[in-house]
């Protein structure tokens, strides 16, 4: 049955509609905010996975390119695997839904997002997250939706809901926030230095306009949408669990004051092993479960009652910092950054023009000068798996210590290199996402990147029973496996660079948000205290081993000599210099080289090229051609002018060749250019003018009578200046 709804949100209508299309998924919808077009639907299989004590939910966000009137690129001509931006989203509309299925609801679900119109100014993540809503709340797909989501701005001061991608080129800030009728479930967000109190008001502007998302959503539910699927929760007998937790809550105490990782987890292990083996192999996973149930509330009780944490810090404690730089001799910048047992191996690799990546996106094209890379290798948390790809999460916490870092990058014009980061986290306890943007603010540092100031990043946790509860600085795993928020903040003294969020809880109240960021406000300051200690400001110089790059300017009329017929000009600078060589459309040229002085001697054969041939400027020229009436001598690259044999020296001269022959470096004044381009240029007017000519000034001063064949004689220079 077809029906539309639609809503105006920061000056924007979205417009809901379904039963067009896609009507054999349990739910489907299209969003449309001006022409950006979004299709999502929601499957699920009719019963649940076998064997499996996890929802397995999968969500795929995908552009067609033709939603913006494009061919793909490339050899072929379709699309393949997911972008950067596609896996980003996905993430961005996986994150807020998640929460909010039941428990025990093990059935194989899929949500599939799918771009079919881009209209280049209306991007398409905000209606992308409110689709998958809508499809999920008008299905029969058990969902305690619906979600709401909104884009914040900030641009001279104002807030901006939902603005557009010229607004945000602006803005500085881009939030994304979701949430329910009663909470905020999901943030991202990049930021330029922005205080906590301006973050906070985004946050109450984006609740409230979520309420009119969810309006929207529930009128199209009540109209069309299915009765659920029922769950069945299984029931653990009181019997057993009482036993259990007899049997071992002795053990979970002891097990709950161990601070190291690892050895809490060998003797954890060992509990639910030793209680397994009392019953039959039937009975073992409801045992392990009344385990892991008992030691997450008695973790959480010792938080909320105690103020006591597994590791024994207090709830505002840091983990230890140990910040280390230079540590890789031939990297072009390195840092080591361990906090507790989460450690982070960050370097910078400097890099030149042709390195950039290029983006071909819906959204234009162009390149990228700044990346951020995360790797998280098996043996980070002691585990054995195959070496794969990048998978989500490595993407996703790329993406983020990149959004963080990035407003201390200087421009182009002021630092002309592509910059990488690679973070890889060689041990793993939390919060390695903000691990990896304290390493690489210490490593750009230490490559010689002129940045503004170091970056530092800290995750806040939080456990709450009903209205009590207790944020924590800087969670652990378990915390945040156990806990009921992750709240990731990065930013410099002034303000919040990168922020991210996600909840487990359906009753995240404002207060506690603005409570976490003014807690990570004073946490990211004491590590950029311990940042600053270790290296307070960027290297004076970048790395021996990392590309020497100079950029100049150049007329645009000039580009084309530069250049030369079919490339033979630029072809010889490069072969000639051995540097690199690319020119841009307004003049721009940039040099590069491992060499600095390949790099000058290309810069000098550039300047030569473009140099402004004028009526009275002197140049250095080389005697390419002799003929009776004079020289001919090669000034700059390609231009000639003649010397004729009355203005090589200041008296008569009978042969040129008594004076000059090829290869002679002179020195030469231009005196004329004709309406042809032809120069005629002197050799004897600079040495009219010029105190040091000595014999050569002299009347009587001839060379071949002065060639030295007498004791007191001299010996003919190629050139006297």
């Amino acid at each position: 049955m077809y029906h539309s709804v639609e809503v105006e949100i920061g000056k924007r209508k979205i417009f809901i509609e379904t039963g067009k299309v896609a009507r054999q998924a349990n739910g489907s919808v299209t969003v449309r905010m001006g022409d950006t077009v979004v299709l999502v639907t929601a499957c699920a299989e009719k019963e649940p996975r076998e064997g499996v004590d996890f929802f397995p939910l999968i969500v795929n966000y995908v552009e067609r390119t033709y939603a913006a009137g494009k061919i793909p690129g490339g050899f072929f001509k379709r699309e393949g695997k997911p972008s950067e931006k596609e896996v980003l989203i996905s993430r961005l509309i996986d994150r807020p839904l998640r929460p909010l299925f039941p428990e025990g609801y093990f059935n194989d679900t899929q949500v599939v997002a799918m771009v079919l119109s881009h209209d280049q100014e209306n991007d398409s993540d905000i209606p992308a997250i409110i689709g998958a809503s809508a499809a999920l709340g008008i299905s029969d797909i058990p969902f305690n939706g619906p979600v709401g989501a909104v884009k914040i701005g900030y641009v001279n001061d104002e807030f901006i809901v939902n603005p557009t991608i010229s607004e945000l080129a602006e803005s500085r800030m881009e939030l994304v926030v979701a949430g329910t009728r009663n909470a905020i479930t999901m943030m991202e967000g990049k930021l330029q230095e922005v205080d906590e109190d301006i973050v906070y008001t985004a946050i109450e502007i984006a609740h409230r306009e979520i309420q009119k998302v969810i309006d929207v959503q529930e009128q199209l539910i009540e109209a069309v949408g299915k009765a659920k699927i029922p769950v069945e929760v299984p029931i653990i007998p009181e019997s057993l669990r009482n036993r259990v937790i007899e049997d071992i809550k002795d053990d979970i105490e002891r097990s709950l004051a161990i601070p190291g990782k690892l050895e809490r987890k060998e003797f954890y292990e060992s509990i639910v092993k030793k209680e397994e083996e009392q019953f039959e192999e039937e009975e073992r996973p409801l045992v392990r479960k009344i385990i892991d149930d008992y030691r997450n509330e008695r973790m959480r009780e010792m938080v909320l009652k105690e103020g006591k944490r597994v590791d024994g810090r207090g709830l505002k404690d840091l983990r230890p910092i140990v910040c280390e730089v230079g540590v890789l001799p031939r990297v072009h910048g390195s840092a080591l950054f361990r906090r507790g047992e989460t450690v982070s191996l960050c370097t910078v690799t400097l890099g030149t023009k042709e390195d950039e990546q290029r983006i071909d996106e819906l959204v234009g094209e162009g390149y990228k000068r700044f990346m951020v890379h995360y790797n998280f290798p098996p043996f980070s948390v002691g585990e054995v798996s195959p070496l794969r790809s990048p998978g989500r999460r490595e993407i996703g916490h790329g993406a983020l210590a990149e959004k963080s870092l990035s407003f201390v990058i200087p421009s182009e014009e002021e630092f002309p290199y592509t910059i990488r980061v690679v973070s890889d986290i060689l041990e793993s306890n939390g919060s390695s996402s903000m691990a990896t943007v304290c390493g690489g603010s210490l490593a750009l540092m230490d490559s010689g990147i002129p940045t503004k100031c170091h970056v530092a990043g800290i995750s806040i946790g939080l456990i709450k029973e009903g209205e009590e509860y207790r944020l924590l600085t800087d969670i652990q795993g378990e915390e945040d496996h156990h806990g009921d928020m992750d709240f990731k903040v990065a930013g410099t003294r002034n303000g919040i660079t990168g922020i991210q969020l996600d909840t487990k809880i359906q009753d995240l109240e404002a207060k506690i948000l603005h409570e976490a960021l003014f807690q990570a406000k004073e946490a990211r300051e004491k590590i950029l205290e311990i940042m600053e200690k270790t290296l307070p400001e960027p290297r004076s110089s970048v790395s021996t081993y990392a590309p020497k790059i100079v950029v100049m300017k150049i007329p645009k009329d000039k580009i084309g000599e530069v250049i030369g017929p079919g490339g033979k000009t630029i072809r010889g600078i490069i072969d000639e210099s051995g540097a690199k060589l690319e020119i841009s459309d307004d003049g721009e040229v940039t040099i590069s080289a491992q060499d600095l002085d390949a790099v000058e001697k290309a810069m000098k054969m550039v300047k030569e090229i473009t140099e402004e041939i004028e009526i009275g400027s002197v140049h250095k020229g080389v005697v390419s051609r002799i003929m009776p009436f004079g020289a001919f001598v090669k000034i700059g690259m390609g231009k000639e002018g003649l010397v004729h044999i009355s203005q090589l020296a200041p008296y008569k001269v009978n042969k040129v060749e008594d004076v000059v022959k090829v290869g002679d470096e002179i020195m030469v004044k231009v005196i004329s250019i004709d309406d042809m381009g032809r120069i005629a240029l002197s050799r004897k007017a600079l040495l009219d003018t010029k105190s040091d000519t000595k014999l050569e000034a002299r009347k009587d001063f001839h060379p071949r009578r002065n060639s030295g064949h007498r004791k007191g004689g001299f010996h003919r220079k190629k050139d006297y200046h």
